[in-house]
């Protein structure tokens, strides 16, 4: 009998028609195009101006995008797995109500929490499921309303996030496609060097932290770009190593869209050229928990059934690693 793999069988995606450009943000902040450009690599980000609208709404899109391209009953999915940093709100998951909305009304669900790692992590838990052989259908997410949490008078934060979705449905393959192996690392000592500092049950909300603009996003740029820089790059290269894969084996990286240099560095150690290097960086920013999948909605018709696919993604926490996936079907 053929050992069960899990294998991504369809993608969705979705980004909100705003488009905050670099010109905009020069208006908005002490900051330049050039400067944005050179050490980011981002020229726009898409943005979810609708104030009663959060990020099961972007998800939802992205879902019933994968659901209408795929031809997919959604009773027929039975696990919805979401992956973000911006839930609708404490304590009710983001992912149960988005279920119930696609009508994946025999799916369980709950969120995962990595931050920009949320995709890779959760590509592990999905394909767990279904190399169990209890599930045959899980719908990952990754979504990420990230406007809500940013300062736009914070120039080290506001010009790199965006918001968005992406969705994968994983199904059980025995061709030896799918998710073959995966290096995944964390180390909380990192958590004081990206963070929101109050709303957590360490220093819950209160009129003095909204006062200090303690529930926005803090980054410590330097710091952060050096973890990420060392450890994308280490753990693409580990999955490699432990797969007998060099460069010409590797038909693409999929790196998370954190920063062009940190993506170029990775794609360096692993001896990649820019062609088999996934990029939209430019067009949506960091999407942190979206990137991963709307690289894969992005390239979808350049893939091709058996090719070697890398995935590399750093997060707060810290949270980081690698996934070494053979894709599943033909555009």
């Amino acid at each position: 009998m053929s050992k069960l793999t899990a294998a991504i069988t369809a993608v969705g995606a979705y980004v909100p028609d705003y488009r905050l450009t670099n010109e905009i943000l020069e208006n908005m902040v002490d900051t330049t195009d050039e400067w944005i450009t050179t050490r980011t690599g981002i020229k726009e980000r898409r943005i979810l101006r609708d104030k009663d609208k959060g990020t099961s709404f972007l998800a939802i899109k992205a879902a019933e995008d994968l659901i209408k391209k795929k031809n997919l009953d959604p009773k027929e999915i039975e696990l919805v797995l979401v992956g973000t940093a911006t839930p609708d709100m404490p304590v009710a998951a983001t992912a149960v109500y988005v279920a119930s909305k696609i009508g994946a009304t025999n799916a369980f669900a709950y969120d995962l929490q990595a931050a920009c790692s949320n995709f890779l992590f959760g590509m592990s838990a999905a394909a767990r499921y279904i190399e169990s052989g209890r599930y045959k259908k899980v719908l990952l997410i990754g979504a990420d309303k990230m406007s809500s949490i940013l300062d736009y008078e914070d120039r080290t934060t506001c010009i790199i996030f965006g918001d968005g979705a992406g969705a994968v449905l994983f199904e059980p393959n025995t061709e030896g496609l799918g998710l073959i192996d995966e290096y995944l690392r964390s180390d909380g000592n990192g958590r004081e060097f990206l963070k929101i500092e109050a709303g957590g049950s360490l220093l819950p909300p209160s009129e003095e932290t909204v006062r200090k603009k303690q529930h926005f996003v803090f980054q410590d740029g330097k710091s952060v770009f050096k973890f990420a820089v060392s450890n994308m790059a280490d753990g693409a290269a580990k999955i490699m190593e432990r797969n007998g894969l060099n460069h010409d084996d590797v038909n693409w990286l999929v790196p998370h869209q954190a920063n062009k240099r940190i993506i170029d560095a990775t794609a360096n150690r692993m001896g990649l050229d820019s062609d088999k290097v996934m990029m939209n960086i430019h067009r949506y920013g960091n999407t942190t928990s979206a990137t991963l999948p709307l690289l894969l909605a992005d390239y979808e018709e350049q893939l091709k059934k058996g090719d070697n696919l890398i995935f590399a993604a750093f997060g707060g926490g810290f949270t980081w690693g690698s996934i070494y996936l053979k894709w599943a079907y033909n555009p």
